[in-house]
């Protein structure tokens, strides 16, 4: 099938700053909670840190060529919060040099930037201070905001809050698998809660400010499926969904934690006396996009000896990535869909969307058919969305780069583009050259505005 998107539609790809900058201790940098828990022993695979990672603050230009090559009209990355803010009330110019010129060389080329402010890599001063379990915190993630609006605003028409506060929340703070290591569950409804409150008070400050971009907000969002369609299978499955998208989605657009899962987190772990009678006003500020990562489905069965809540995932059914994740475009397309008449109108953006696999430098050529595939079905997927009427303004691949890839260090490969970890020598793959070539050859036919 062909393509079908509109001329402003953006097709890019996306890295985050702690998975490919290194350089961590050079102009002014501080510590980020990964870079303490990247060298804690036991926290990472292989005991990888992300101090060298793709080397990305030295090589940026060769980046933005390579960018250029893939015929890419658009990249999403994150800033690293303590370049900027390396110490308590110190600011980082030389943290700020480096962005703008990353966006210089980004507008040199006619490649539109996409920012995260928050992509997971929250300063260590701050940590040490109590974290996104504080409400402090948000303060200072809108003084840091503040900041880089003043300094960047006008060169970055697109700009995301957060990345992911699902993981943030409960990856970094119920099940320990992400920095800061915390295992405690009331710490992660809480902290899920202060990120929200910090994104609906930066788009209240973005709109003060008067810059002309736009702001949004990128979720990380699993479609739960039951396996079976017993009572009890659907009705854990309701709450799976809640944990997962509901209590994010709820809160954003409808300015209100959905009932029976603020009821399960209150009968689970306490009382949410964080929440304040103001903070759903303020979390719902109007945005300007939704950005959406996807990787996989889940089907889950109730199994009062599995996890907390009584719930079990089921194997994958067919093909998976070398994550383990399922394989389903499908699920894509009716994800969207969902957004779309559950929850919002508003332009929607594919922030992540990719695969790992078990990729092999071999005679300077990778060949990575199965993600190929992969794109393939999932690009087609998105464009039977927008053929639906779908308000689909942008497909981000992850990654760019093969990169450090969290708790599973440089073991597992996203990128378009091979890294040699040893030399950092790139080299793009198979399905980087499958869409430079769909690109220039006008595979994507573009759709009447």
């Amino acid at each position: 099938m062909d393509f079908r998107f509109s001329r402003e539609f953006l097709l890019g790809a996306a890295t985050s700053a702690y998975q490919v900058e290194g350089a961590v201790r050079e102009d002014g940098r501080g510590a980020s909670i990964w870079d303490v828990f990247s060298h804690e022993q036991g926290h990472v695979w292989n005991e990888c840190t992300g101090d060298e990672a793709c080397d990305h603050y030295h090589r940026y230009l060769d980046d933005v060529q390579l960018i250029t090559h893939l015929g890419l009209n658009a990249y999403r990355f994150s800033i690293a919060w303590p370049r900027i803010f390396p110490e308590k009330g110190v600011l980082n110019q030389k943290g700020l040099a480096f962005y703008r010129g990353l966006l210089d060389a980004l507008k040199e080329r006619n490649i539109t930037p996409v920012v995260t402010l928050y992509h997971w890599d929250l300063p260590q001063w701050i940590e040490d201070e109590g974290g996104w379990r504080s409400r402090d915190t948000i303060d200072y993630f809108v003084d840091y905001a503040e900041t880089v609006f003043r300094e960047l605003g006008d060169s970055v028409p697109l700009w995301i809050t957060h990345n992911e506060p699902w993981c943030v929340a409960f990856l970094g703070h119920a099940t320990g698998e992400h920095a800061p290591g915390r295992k405690n569950w009331h710490e992660a409804v809480a902290v899920a809660h202060h990120v929200l409150l910090s994104h609906g008070r930066t788009v209240n400050l973005y709109r003060r400010m008067g810059l002309k971009g736009q702001i949004g907000i990128t979720l990380n969002l699993t479609p739960i499926e039951p396996g079976t369609q017993e009572a009890q299978d659907v009705t854990f499955a309701q709450i799976a969904d809640g944990n997962s998208n509901r209590w994010f989605l709820d809160a954003l657009f409808r300015g209100a934690y959905s009932e029976d899962m603020t009821a399960l987190y209150a009968q689970f772990f306490g009382a949410l006396d964080f929440i304040q009678k103001e903070d759903l006003q303020e979390i719902a500020a109007p945005i300007d996009f939704l950005g959406v990562n996807y990787y996989t489905r889940n089907r889950v069965v109730f199994d009062p000896t599995s996890d907390l809540f009584g719930l079990r995932a089921l194997e994958p059914v067919g093909e998976v990535t070398a994550m383990g994740w399922e394989v389903a475009p499908e699920s894509l397309y009716q994800l969207l869909c969902r957004v779309r008449d559950e929850y919002t109108r508003l332009p929607i953006y594919i922030t992540e969307n990719g695969a790992a696999y078990d990729d092999q430098l071999n005679a300077g050529e990778v060949h990575d058919e199965l993600r190929i595939q992969y794109l393939r079905g999932h690009i087609e997927a998105a464009s039977r969305f927008v053929q639906d009427g779908g308000l689909l303004k942008g497909y981000f691949v992850w990654s760019l780069l093969d990169n450090f890839e969290w708790a599973f260090g440089y073991g597992k490969r996203f990128g378009l583009v091979y890294v040699d970890y040893n030399t950092q020598v790139r080299t793009v793959k198979d399905s980087g050259k499958w869409l430079r070539d769909m690109i220039s050859a006008e595979s994507i036919t573009k759709a009447a505005d």
